[in-house]
Parts: C-alpha cells; sequence; structure tokens
C-alpha cells in the first residue's frame, strides 16, 4: 500500500507540473510539519516576548528559544562564542528633554526643524556659522576659519549611500569639526531616510554598540536640521552668513545592558567543500512596546509583535536549521539569529568586525528578513540578479510552487537596510530572501511596524512553503559546485575580490 501511495504522490506532482527531482522527495524540508512552523511563530510573536526588543527581557527570552532548539536539531556551538551566545555590549543614548535653535532671526522648533544627534550642555547666543559643504574631506575647509564658530554641511556623504554612510559622515564630520576648533554641527537633513522616521528615531531614547566596559564620550552638538526650500545652504551665497543660537541640556549616555547573537554550524559533508561555509542569517529582535515602537498603539494594545518582522525569518531559518542538521549539504553551514536589526544592525555589525567564522572561508549569506507580503504566489529575493545563486534559488522556490519577484520596491533600497548588507559590504555574495511582495503598498504598510503585526492575522499555509523553500535554497547553495560570486560590476564586487584574494 506505501509503494502504491508512493507511486500517486510522484504522478500528481507531475500532473501539476511541479518541478521535485525524485531525490528532493527524501530531503528532510519537504516534509516539515505546517504545525511546527505554527508553533515557534506563535511563541515569537506571543505578547509574554513584549516585542522583542534589543536589550530586554522578552528580547533575551527569544536568544534562549533559539539557542535550545539549535541544539535539540543538532548544531554545535561555534568555537569564540559563549556555548551558543555571542555577545556584545550595549550604550543607552537618551536625547536632550529641552533645547532651542535660532538661525538668524528664525526660530526653530526641537524634534519638529531639528533633531540633536550627539553633544553635551551648550547653551550659544549668537555665533558665526561656517558652510564647509559635505565637509567630509580637508579641501572642503580651505581657506576656511572655524575656531568657535558652528560648522553648517550638506547631509552624508557626497557620494551618497544607505543609512550606515550617514553614520559614517557623522563621525568624519565630528573629528574635523573638533580639529578645527568648531563649537557645534549642522547636518542640513534631506537623507534616504524620511525626516519623520529620523524624528522618531533620534528624538527618543536609542541604543548602540560599545566596547565592553567603554563609554563613548559625548561630543560636541551635532544636529540634524530639517532642510527646506529655499535651502539654508543658499544662504552662504550672500555677504554675510547666518548667525546661530543654539541651547540644550545634552545628550545622556549610560551603559546598562547587553544582547546577544545566537550561532550555531553544522559540518558539510563534503571532504572539500566542507571548509567553505554558508551562512544563514536573520534578525530575531524587533521594535518592543510603547513609544519604541513608533507608531501608534493604544493602552488595550501597545505590543509591536513582529510576526511579520522579522518572526517569519526566524522561523524560516529554524526551518533551515532542522533540516539541514538532519540531512547536511556539501558545505558547512552556519546559523546565525541576529539581534539589534531594528536598531541599525548592530548584531551583523558586530558579527562581521568579530566573525566565528573567518569571512574568507565564509562564501555565501542566506539573509531572510521582510516588512510583510501581498503576493503568496511568490518569494520576494533582494539581490536575485546580483550574486550567483540565481539558479538554486528560483529552483528552490519553484519547488514550492513559487515564483520569483526580484528586487522588489526599488525606491525602498530594501537590500541595503537590512542585515545581509553588513556581509555584502566585507565582500560576501548576500541576497535577502522574503515573501512575496511585489511592492511596498497599502498591505505592506498596514502590519508594518504596526501593533496589529500579530500571528493571528497569517496565512500559515502559505508560510509553512515559504520556510520549506528558504531550507531548500539553502541546501541547494550548499550543495552548489562552484562558488558564489557576485556578477561583473557589481558595487560590491571590488570587495569580494579583496576579501578572497581574487585579481
Amino acid at each position: 500500500m506505501k509503494q502504491v501511495l508512493l507511486i500517486l504522490s510522484v504522478l500528481l506532482l507531475f500532473s501539476l507540473h511541479i518541478p521535485i527531482a525524485f531525490g528532493q522527495l527524501q530531503e528532510p524540508e519537504f516534509s516539515l510539519e505546517q504545525s511546527e512552523i505554527e508553533a515557534h511563530l506563535r511563541f515569537l510573536s506571543s505578547d509574554e516576548l513584549a516585542g522583542r526588543r534589543t536589550g530586554e527581557f522578552g528580547n533575551n527570552l527569544a536568544a534562549r528559544y533559539l539557542a535550545s532548539y539549535f541544539q535539540s536539531y543538532g548544531l554545535q556551538p561555534i568555537e569564540g562564542a559563549n556555548g551558543y551566545f555571542q555577545t556584545f555590549a550595549l550604550q543607552r543614548t537618551t536625547p536632550p528633554s529641552a533645547a532651542s535653535m535660532k538661525w538668524g532671526k528664525r526660530k526653530l522648533e526641537y524634534k519638529k526643524d531639528f533633531v540633536i544627534l550627539d553633544g553635551g550642555p551648550i547653551a550659544l547666543k549668537k555665533s558665526a556659522s561656517v558652510f564647509v559643504g559635505y565637509g567630509t574631506k580637508e579641501s572642503d575647509f580651505e581657506g576656511k576659519e572655524m575656531e568657535g564658530k558652528v560648522m553648517v554641511a550638506l547631509v552624508g556623504m557626497p557620494e551618497g549611500g544607505g543609512v550606515s554612510s550617514l553614520a559614517t559622515a557623522q563621525k568624519i564630520k565630528q573629528t574635523f569639526a573638533k580639529s578645527k576648533g568648531a563649537i557645534a554641527v549642522i547636518e542640513l537633513y534631506n537623507g534616504p531616510i524620511p525626516w519623520g522616521v529620523v524624528l522618531r528615531f533620534m528624538g527618543s531614547s536609542r541604543v548602540d554598540m560599545v566596547q565592553p566596559g567603554m563609554i563613548q564620550e559625548s561630543s560636541i552638538p551635532h544636529v540634524y536640521l530639517k532642510d527646506t526650500d529655499p535651502s539654508y545652504a543658499q544662504q552662504y551665497k550672500g555677504k554675510k552668513a547666518p548667525t546661530i543660537g543654539f541651547v540644550s541640556d545634552g545628550i545622556d549616555i549610560r551603559q546598562d545592558m547587553t544582547s546577544q547573537n545566537v550561532a550555531g554550524w553544522i559540518e558539510g559533508s563534503d571532504p572539500d567543500l566542507k571548509n567553505e561555509y554558508v551562512l544563514l542569517s536573520a534578525h530575531y529582535d524587533h521594535v518592543g512596546t510603547g513609544k519604541n515602537g513608533g507608531q501608534k498603539y493604544t493602552a488595550e494594545d501597545s505590543i509591536f509583535n513582529g510576526a511579520r518582522d522579522n518572526g517569519i525569518g526566524t522561523v524560516a531559518l529554524l526551518a533551515a536549521a532542522k533540516s539541514l542538521g538532519e540531512s547536511k549539504p556539501k558545505r558547512s553551514v552556519i546559523f546565525l539569529g541576529l539581534s539589534g536589526e531594528e536598531l541599525g544592525l548592530l548584531g551583523s555589525r558586530y558579527y562581521v568586525e568579530n566573525p566565528l567564522v573567518p569571512l574568507d572561508k565564509t562564501v555565501f549569506n542566506l539573509n531572510s528578513d521582510n516588512g510583510g507580503y501581498n503576493d503568496t504566489s511568490a518569494v520576494s529575493i533582494m539581490g536575485f540578479h546580483r550574486v550567483g545563486a540565481e539558479k538554486e534559488m528560483e529552483q528552490a522556490a519553484g519547488a514550492f510552487g513559487f515564483r520569483v519577484i526580484a528586487d522588489p520596491a526599488p525606491e525602498q533600497n530594501l537590500f541595503d537596510r537590512s542585515d545581509n548588507v553588513s556581509f555584502a559590504k566585507k565582500g560576501i555574495p548576500a541576497p535577502s530572501f522574503g515573501p512575496g511582495m511585489d511592492k511596498f503598498d497599502k498591505e505592506i504598510l498596514q502590519y508594518y511596524h504596526q501593533v496589529v503585526d500579530e500571528v493571528s492575522t497569517l496565512n500559515f499555509s502559505y508560510i509553512h512553503k515559504f520556510c520549506q523553500a528558504y531550507a531548500h535554497a539553502a541546501r541547494l547553495i550548499g550543495n552548489k559546485s562552484d562558488t558564489p560570486r557576485w556578477i561583473e560590476g557589481d558595487k560590491y564586487e571590488a570587495a569580494f575580490k579583496k576579501l578572497y584574494g581574487i585579481d
């Protein structure tokens, strides 16, 4: 009877035109139970985890949950970690409770017109200001006297870039400003992140990484000023530069918590390819509760559960851990649950600077992250055509009846907004594999970082197959005969060649 049922099952698959090879029927991801996927998501998205905010109890409980399943699936701890945990120190920064600014005669409103990124207390009645262009290279300061004046610059780097480039630019400008004797820095903001998001993030308590025991000292005041029309920069074309008045009670900085990535690995089955590592990742943190969430909430529901972002990706990582733990691919595989993504890709930034396996032995990162889904016939892959594993990812999707949507919503710059970009910057081919989304529309936005992103709103039949497809993609890449690489001319190709010593 069992043999008859198997034959009938295979005939049914052929009749549906689903491209599944005979050997694949034996691979564990094809028999993953939907009930197990659902159970993981129900726990990770439950109210008891309080939105899994980095550094808080719910986040730490989620980390222990991942570690316990990594162990039960046969994953081994990686040397250099504390068991399954890679711990990093965090620093909490609280913005000033009060501040005011005058630009010439114009009064500016704190947390509406400007926001303070850094700096101690200041009481500046009236100061001369100097415009320095972007203020990121020595030539920007030629012939300009900065001592005792406010430095005014365009936001970010002259070549543009994503979120991380803003932080890099801030540090560069701070260094120049202090060395030139400036007393404050103002960046005229019209950057890649909407001003409302900047206000919510910089206008509330925020978290960043520090070396253990090393509290970052507050620097000179550093301000983002919303650039308006006519541009503030245009005023420096006249004979007299505007004066600046600025009062603030200063940023408060404290180191009072830690967080952790969760890591485990399996050794590959091939004597040669096992020395190459595929790294699977997903961030398990979300934004927490109440005002930390940045969006509307009520007394009845103030928990941002994060079922989609990134409960789905986290459970896909667990599905891959179980499947590949039962039947190992040729390459070795690292499984990495990342913390702090919602606070600025903290966990992935920490890992690439403190890798548990050398980065030049890590040949691929398959990340899973998402803001939601609006197309259950597809998976969406950021970087699909760029990373040299197009065939494997498309085959994995097709095995479960999905088509691939490559790089949806290009205006959102999604590739550079998740943890995969931390690996990409080091040169590692690193796409992000998410549920089906063809555009950033109302169906996405009604759940993205909203209190209603709860497990009760999910299509579990779809998510079950999505997790299977992710696990299968990881297997196919782990078994791939040639090593993936960025396509020629990609902006990360130079870093790739440097990392792997390719001429």
